[in-house]
């Protein structure tokens, strides 16, 4: 392969990995599945070599590890603020939904709302049915951090397989 075509192959590669990272902002965006898919492309079209098989095991791990933890910290903690779990899957269901009808933050808010009306309509206590929210909120905080420091050891791994 040519210099210029491999040169090319890496700055299309991290320009898609770039816009993943980044996307991760947006929760709609499964910013870790498009630095996966930038992996992938680059393996195919690169190759992959024994070191790139490696790397690229281990970006697929954290890939679906980023991709089931925002659920489970969101979940988590609004549990152990003391939500149902009734609740917490009807603010995923209407989080889900969300993300239809007002793209980028439509989801955060419609799971945050929901959980606070089932909540409310479960204990009758707007404060309770409150700290369950903060609660949630906070797990969505802490999963974003942790899928962002994913998404650049991801990149950094990518990194690694191409330039070593």
């Amino acid at each position: 392969m040519s210099a210029w075509l491999q040169i090319s192959i890496e700055v299309l590669t991290l320009t898609f990995m770039l816009f993943g990272l980044f996307g991760l902002v947006i929760p709609v965006v499964p910013g870790l599945v498009i630095i996966w898919v930038a992996a992938l492309g680059y393996g195919i079209a690169a190759g992959f070599g024994t070191l790139g098989w490696i790397m690229f095991a281990i970006i697929s791990l954290l890939m679906v590890a980023g991709s089931v933890i925002d659920n489970v910290l969101m979940g988590t903690q609004a549990r152990q603020s003391g939500a149902s779990w009734v609740s917490i899957a009807a603010a995923l269901v209407f989080g889900l939904a969300g993300n239809f009808v007002l793209p980028v933050i439509g989801g955060l808010i419609a799971a945050l709302v929901a959980l606070f009306v089932a909540e409310w309509i479960r204990r009758k206590n707007w404060r309770e049915s409150l700290k369950s929210v903060g609660g949630m909120a906070w797990g969505c905080g802490w999963a974003f951090v942790i899928r962002f420091i994913m998404g650049v050891v991801m990149i950094g791994l990518w990194m690694i397989w191409a330039w070593a």
